[in-house]
């Protein structure tokens, strides 16, 4: 069990972070405090750096808590702890990456709710190894024609013998991850995975959609392949949300996928989740070496 601490102490540690401001309400609906954000970050830590560790990352921050204003930031700053790490994005940029428990606690005590990884590695930037389909339905749209439309995304994969992994948003949808080896260039991701995402939607144009336009999305699903391009990030397997209930992204199997909500996985509900889990519901993602094959690529990008 862990010591309890005074949390009206000036700073406490986390990880062998100092927490300013412990006491700060950051999720004002929950009563949720910053410590209890870094504990949170802490506890998870090991499941969240297999999916972020070594990535450059988009941040969001909040200063003032869940419902209050908050920016995303992807560039690296003098005034950065230094287990916040930095890194070469090309051009002049400097990113930002962490690979420890103590950057992830460090990023909460910065008042980061989301963490935001890129699809590649800093290694390799321009060769990425995630693609990822986000599933974001209008708000007149039912939960199970979401996760109908993951199970479809899935086949429609599996016929191109990629396999695939889902996870709630902590937001309205469904993430449908792949992952694949380091072998084609982020253009060729992108068109790839619009290739599929416009297969969905020529099949089945009233109830899916592959363009952004919020007049073209009403009652439909919109399969966004957006987030594989350079740059563009989606939110970490086990982070948090800046949403009310401090809802969290959070890795599902498929056998279970009709039986869950984004609403039931939040900051304490997921921790007993892991705890009482058997396995890893994403067990393989991180040794899987499938590949896009060329046929694959063709069928879908040539139209």
């Amino acid at each position: 069990m862990k010591r309890e601490v005074d949390t009206k102490k000036k700073e406490i540690e986390v990880a062998g972070t100092r927490i300013s401001h412990p006491e700060r309400v950051i999720y004002p609906d929950l009563g949720l405090t910053k410590l209890r954000l870094a504990r949170y970050v802490e506890s998870v830590g090991d499941r969240i750096l297999t999916h972020v560790a070594n990535r450059p990352l988009n941040l969001l921050r909040c200063p003032g808590g869940s419902g209050e204003p908050c920016f995303f930031q992807r560039h690296a700053h003098d005034g950065f702890p230094s287990t916040v790490k930095t890194c070469d994005l090309g051009a002049g940029e400097a990113g930002v990456y962490v690979d420890s428990i103590a950057g992830l606690v460090a990023l909460a005590q910065m008042g980061v709710l989301e963490i935001h990884p890129w699809g590649s590695r800093i290694d390799t930037l321009d060769r990425p190894d995630r693609i990822v389909f986000d599933l974001d339905p209008d708000a007149a749209v039912p939960w199970k024609r979401v996760v109908e439309t993951a199970l479809l995304l899935r086949s429609m994969l599996r016929e191109l013998e990629l396999e695939s992994f889902v996870k709630t948003t902590g937001g309205k949808g469904l993430h449908v991850v792949v992952p694949v080896a380091r072998r084609h260039t982020w253009d060729q991701i992108k068109e790839f995975s619009r290739g599929i995402a416009e297969s969905l939607a020529r099949a089945a144009p009233d109830l899916y959609v592959a363009t952004a336009s919020k007049a073209k999305r009403r009652g439909k699903v919109y399969v966004d392949y957006l987030r594989n391009a350079r740059g563009a990030s989606s939110v970490a397997p086990y982070s948090t949300r800046a949403r009310a209930g401090a809802t969290v992204s959070t890795p599902i199997a498929w056998k279970e996928i009709d039986r869950v909500t984004n609403e039931q996985f939040d900051v304490e509900t997921v921790v007993t989740r892991l705890r009482q889990a058997k396995q890893d519901p994403w067990k393989g993602i991180g040794s899987s070496r499938q590949s896009i094959s060329d046929t694959a690529m063709k069928s879908v990008t040539v139209r």
